[in-house]
């Protein structure tokens, strides 16, 4: 009969893993999970409503990359490890759902499978670590701070209203606080490829609601010249993001984190991944959020609180990756700071035009910035790396 350590050591995960289909699996779930964030912005771009979609994707987002870290840990082949993820996705489907009502009656509801989906993570993540006394010590020192950012959620779930808002916002600051403080803790023995992979896939998922908004804009079977054009712009916009994160941004942070050894690790993870990726999702999806009003009303000027959400997708997403490689220790040219405010500046000064004018001033910013991007040949990178690891 094998010992309870060796049974544990099972689930540990191989070194050189990847992206299974359980995860993807798991991932599915949270493309509706975006599409239902951005619903929210569905009758109007408000202070509110914005709000409510921060506080909603920062708790989506803390539930999906806390999984996310546990998986890595994980062997996701094992039967167990499946059915737990199984498990959980079935859960995180009714998160989905009780996203429109997070704030319109069902806060409980979306509070409470919040946390089962949170708590399940943590007892993955506990269950795989059994074995391994640095490893089981990190996860419980995260998982013991992580129970106040959870209560707050509760309670905001039960007593909705204003002290909803405050309670979800009380629970993003003790959330960071103890990623600050479990990111300190040695022995979270992560394995960077499969760790970046899957914070990719999530800039995928972001980036494939602009693609759908775009798709869902002409099923009417009306198609007119300027909404076949905005149209156009949306797709083109949805691929210059991705030109600018995957083409050499992307294999930067992942070398980084390949780089990096022990606490140096987990902190680096914690900053540029389950942190800093937040706001540049954010971004991702706040634009996809403006794109749906400008195919509605192609001919239509955009409300300031529409261009002002436009711009801001800009900086959060451009902002956000510069932040990233600057943790990373790459120099960021300073256009790639000033290139994205004057976008939103001009965005935000196209008052009186079409909608459709205001979203190719937005691909023209990114274009520029995705021209200015120095691009790495993967074949450079990959023989790079193989002469590292020799």
């Amino acid at each position: 009969m094998s010992s309870p350590s060796n049974a544990v050591d099972i689930v540990a995960s191989p070194h050189e893993q990847r992206v299974t289909f359980v995860e993807l699996f798991f991932d599915l779930v949270f493309v509706f999970c975006v599409t239902q964030i951005v619903s929210l912005l569905h009758d109007g771009v408000t202070w509110r409503a914005v709000g409510e979609v921060i506080l909603v994707f920062w708790l989506v987002w803390w539930g999906w990359t806390q999984f996310t870290w546990a998986l890595n840990a994980a062997d996701t082949t094992h039967p167990r490890v499946e059915v737990a993820t199984l498990v959980a996705t079935g859960v995180a489907f009714f998160l989905a759902v009780g996203i429109p009502f997070a704030f319109h009656g069902r806060s409980l509801w979306f509070a409470a499978t919040y946390i089962a989906v949170r708590v399940l993570g943590l007892l993955v993540y506990d269950w795989v670590a059994w074995a391994n006394e640095s490893q089981r010590a990190a996860v419980r020192t995260f998982s013991l701070v992580s129970v106040g950012g959870m209560v707050a959620v509760l309670v905001g779930g039960i007593l909705g209203g204003t002290a909803q808002y405050y309670c979800w916002g009380a629970a993003i600051l003790m959330d960071i606080a103890a990623a600050v403080i479990g990111g300190r803790a040695e022995g979270w023995n992560l394995h960077a490829g499969h760790f970046a992979e899957r914070h990719a896939l999530f800039v995928i998922i972001a980036l494939g609601e602009s693609l759908i908004v775009a798709a869902l804009s002409l099923t009417d079977g009306e198609w007119p010249a300027i909404r076949i054009t905005a149209a156009i712009l949306a797709v083109a916009i949805a691929g210059a993001m991705w030109w600018s994160y995957f083409v050499r941004n992307k294999l930067e942070l992942e070398e980084a984190l390949e780089h990096k050894q022990g606490r140096d690790r987990s902190m680096f993870a914690r900053d540029t991944y389950s942190i800093i990726h937040f706001p540049m999702v954010l971004g991702i999806i706040a634009c996809a959020a403006t794109v749906e009003h400008a195919l509605a009303h192609p001919a239509d000027p955009l409300s300031a609180a529409g261009r002002a959400l436009l711009g801001a997708s800009i900086v959060l997403f451009a902002g956000s990756m510069e932040l990233a490689l600057r943790r990373a220790g790459q120099r960021v040219h300073v256009a790639r700071r000033v290139l994205p405010i004057l976008t939103a500046i001009v965005v935000f000064a196209l008052a009186a035009v079409p909608a459709v004018i205001s979203l190719a001033a937005l691909l023209l910013g990114l274009t520029f910035l995705v021209i200015g991007e120095p691009v790495r040949p993967r074949h450079v990178a990959k023989a790079r790396d193989a002469s590292v690891a020799t």
